[in-house]
């Protein structure tokens, strides 16, 4: 596994990027970054399974180890979805590859900002997708936490 961090610096309060990074709404428009229709199914709650999908395309499915909230969520993927999120791949290599890799999102508030960063353990074969989409879906964040309400 390979270990990536990011993090950025949003001029609002924790819970604003929490609540924010969350919310139905407002993660379809920063998890765009990865695929233009990123969305999810599930509850945000310690020891929940949760599906993050694209209806165009295949998704994940994932338990949520630790939720901690306005402080951080460990997330560990267990199974790759079909595009109709009506069954599990946990046998393909592509899956097996997959299952294990692990996305922490930490909220540290400092001074009326928000340092928001996130550890991704994964196989090799999965950085360049989150090299290429982390930097910008954090930019995202950014913008969307930092909108006047």
């Amino acid at each position: 596994m390979k270990k990536l961090r990011y993090f950025i610096m949003i001029n609002a309060s924790k819970e604003k990027v929490w609540y924010t990074m969350i919310g139905p709404e407002t993660y379809k428009q920063w998890v765009k970054a990865f695929s233009s229709e990123s969305q999810y199914k599930g509850e945000w709650k310690e020891g929940e399974h949760i599906i993050f999908f694209d209806p165009n395309m295949s998704g994940t499915k994932a338990i949520l180890e630790k939720v901690t909230p306005y402080e951080n969520i460990l997330v560990k993927h267990v199974a790759l979805v079909n595009k109709e999120v009506t069954s599990e791949d946990t046998e393909s290599n592509v899956a097996k590859s997959w299952i294990g890799t692990t996305e922490s999102y930490n909220f540290e508030e400092k001074d009326n900002s928000t340092k928001f960063s996130v550890e991704v353990n994964t196989h090799e074969g999965f950085v360049q997708m989150f090299e290429d989409a982390f930097p910008e879906a954090l930019q995202l964040l950014k913008g969307l936490c930092e909108q006047s309400d």
